[in-house]
């Protein structure tokens, strides 16, 4: 009898989820990668949380306006409360491009160089800046149309593109400016990032295995928090500068107008060097929560997979 049992016990012990190194079909399942695309939707949704935010920073990058309250007073002054989602549909076409893009190439990036689970920061911030490279090219576009249609309100009526949407606006740019207009400003775009990917994935992933690592800490949500809290600061630091030189030369439509070192020149001369960090607090208001949201949101949409998964529905 006792053969008999070890028997049953063998050939039930695959199929329980417990058993990882039982048959083949168990671990598959458990290494079965996230959708590509839920960095996109967690970037969205936060995104679309934050818009009044980095509404407020792009217009005083690119215009004259002095302070984030002034900014703000102005836009809802002018255009109401619905003012401060001008250019909402620019936000999401950036974010299902640029965003799904860097978190789909970030973990593509990590399994290359072998960054794992406690891997050194130097191998998340190289598999960041891959990630960056790859999209900033990408979501180049998207990012073009977003600052655009964010930015239009702030300029003087003869000055406006007038864009409808994020699709009138990308057309409208093949039209009347070529193809190329489409990579206007990609250099100071992809440098951005570059250094926003090393900083702000690299980072959360880097201060999360630090925190859990500690006895005060667990795979939740206050670890969560405080890992994207840290990324959030770092990455709006590093990112200040290329940020800066990024909005004012996709705002500017006169001939030349585009050339980076003609922008730093003219900023430099007027503003001082200071200038590369105008917008700091405003942009460290919106990058903190869209990181913090971003974070909340991928972790808890991973669950709802690993969720959906363990209950057999298969299409996530």
């Amino acid at each position: 009898m006792a053969s008999s049992a070890e028997k049953v016990a063998a050939s039930a012990t695959p199929a329980s989820p417990i058993a990882i190194n039982g048959a083949s079909k168990a671990p598959s399942s458990a290494k079965k990668p996230y959708p590509f695309w839920l960095g996109g939707v967690a970037a969205t949704i936060a995104a679309s949380i934050t818009h009044p935010l980095d509404l407020t920073k792009v217009r005083l990058q690119a215009s004259g306006d002095k302070r984030m309250v002034d900014s703000i007073r102005k836009t809802v002054r002018t255009a109401g409360v619905r003012g401060l989602f001008d250019g909402i549909s620019g936000t999401w076409m950036r974010q299902m491009s640029y965003s799904m893009c860097r978190f789909w190439a970030y973990d593509e990036s990590k399994k290359i160089l072998g960054a794992g689970k406690d891997a050194p920061a130097w191998k998340l911030a190289a598999a960041g800046s891959m990630a960056g490279g790859i999209a900033g090219f990408v979501g180049n576009p998207g990012e073009i149309v977003m600052v655009r249609l964010q930015g239009d309100f702030a300029k003087p009526p003869e000055q406006r593109f007038n864009y409808k949407h994020c699709f009138d606006a990308l057309f409208r740019m093949v039209k009347e400016e070529g193809v190329s207009s489409l990579a206007r400003g990609v250099g100071p775009n992809v440098f951005r990032a570059v250094l926003m990917n090393a900083s702000q994935l690299a980072s959360y992933d880097f201060f999360k295995a630090e925190l859990l690592k500690t006895k005060y800490f667990e795979d939740n949500i206050a670890c969560h928090f405080t890992a994207s809290f840290a990324a959030g600061t770092v990455a709006t630091t590093v990112c200040s500068p290329a940020d800066v030189l990024k909005s004012r030369i996709m705002n500017a439509s006169g001939p030349g107008s585009n050339s980076t070192l003609a922008v730093i020149r003219q900023s430099m001369a007027k503003e001082g060097p200071m200038f590369m960090f105008k917008g700091w607090v405003p942009a460290w208001s919106r990058l903190q929560p869209t990181t913090i949201l971003i974070f909340l949101t991928l972790e808890q949409l991973k669950n709802l997979v690993d969720l959906s998964r363990n209950s057999g529905f298969t299409l996530l």
